[in-house]
């Protein structure tokens, strides 16, 4: 019997409610710009330099420029005493001036000497002078030539050395070749120089207006690169601005420090960057891209939905249809970057992959750049 009466029943309880759906997550396949790139570290590094040295060898009696200064085509940087003293070289003019009275006297008696012997020469054949004499004008004509001779050789010797002398002291001053940068300086007064010595220039000048960029690349990019390949760069020196080039020159052997035993190996690739308001710098590090593909407008999908391609190169998806269920596509991919993937066939812009990832962005994007 129940307490609340006699008349009193226990009802059933109520069934538990049913399971919410299993909700399916889904991206939707949109339009978008996308490109496929390479990365790469490097540095800026000069584009035309001079190394400037000694053009003569003296010692150095002035300096007129400091690193860092701006300087014009033709400005003096440096200036030599030469190792050649105004006495050597007032005493070879003096000599040569002798030499060449000398030569004038000589030229006189030649041919003075060689009246005598075609006067003798003459009587000889007509038997009015003696062998005696015939041979003695000879003698005195061929020594007379060969004292003339002699003269215009030590003539010849003094004028070279008088000339490198005179050149010497016309060389000693060191100028700019072209306007640009003094970037280093090893140059001090009171240094002895030697023509063409061997070390560190005496003055380098670099023109900033153009840097190159040396970026170290690995080898298993470097095949997508070439000749004109577009390329951007930022710096940590200047946060979040770009500059551009085009790549000039592929380095065919591997960088200093790769390619050894148990390291990787990269290559050099090189490409110029306008600098006219001067703010990069030689040595600054720089973030490069390659822009190794590019499609406008493509349909697209976020690269995490992927699994590996078949032995036909597809890729296994599911879409949902019209009724929200999941069917199997395989689609071809094309260019793709560390977040997006380009459908080129079995996929259009507005169905929906199943897959828990972000969409691509909206249509017109462009999508952010990164690694294969």
């Amino acid at each position: 019997p129940s307490s609340l009466g006699g008349n009193a029943t226990l009802l059933p309880a109520p069934p538990p409610p049913p399971p919410p759906p299993i909700e399916i997550k889904t991206v939707q396949a949109q339009r978008a710009d996308i490109e496929q790139t390479v990365l790469a570290s490097g540095k800026l590094q000069l584009f035309r330099y001079a190394d400037l040295g000694a053009p003569i060898s003296g010692v150095i009696d002035g300096v007129f420029t400091t690193v860092g200064d701006e300087v014009k085509a033709g400005k003096l940087l440096l200036k030599i005493t030469p190792n050649v003293s105004v006495a050597r070289l007032e005493g070879n003019q003096a000599q040569l001036a002798q030499l060449r009275a000398e030569l004038t006297e000589q030229q006189a008696q030649l041919e003075f000497a060689e009246l005598q012997f075609r006067r003798q020469t003459q009587l000889k054949s007509e038997s009015a002078t003696s062998e005696e004499s015939f041979e003695s004008s000879r003698a005195v004509m061929a020594s007379a030539a060969a004292r003339a001779q002699a003269i215009k050789a030590h003539i010849q010797q003094t004028e070279s050395s008088t000339k490198d002398d005179d050149e010497a002291r016309k060389h000693s001053e060191v100028t700019a070749p072209f306007s640009g940068t003094v970037v280093g300086m090893s140059a001090r007064v009171g240094q002895a120089v030697t023509a063409h010595q061997q070390g560190p220039a005496l003055v380098r000048i670099a023109d900033l207006s153009k840097l190159t960029v040396q970026a170290r690349v690995a080898e298993m990019d470097v095949p997508h690169l070439h000749k004109g390949t577009a390329a951007s760069f930022t710096t940590p020196a200047y946060p979040g601005k770009h500059w551009y080039g085009r790549v000039r020159q592929i380095v065919p052997v591997p960088a200093d420090g790769s390619g050894e035993p148990d390291k990787d190996t990269f290559y050099d690739v090189l490409f110029e960057v306008g600098n006219p308001g001067l703010q990069l710098l030689s040595g600054m590090s720089t973030h490069v891209s390659f822009v190794v593909a590019r499609a406008h407008n493509a349909t697209t999908l976020p690269l995490g939905v992927l699994g590996k391609p078949d032995g036909d190169g597809l890729y296994s998806v599911a879409v949902r249809d019209a009724d929200g269920h999941p069917q199997e596509r395989r689609i071809r991919i094309g260019i793709r970057n560390q977040t997006q993937a380009q459908a080129l066939s079995g996929l259009g812009p507005g169905e929906r992959v199943v897959g828990d990832m972000p969409a691509a962005p909206g249509p017109g994007a462009s999508v952010a750049p990164g690694g294969q």
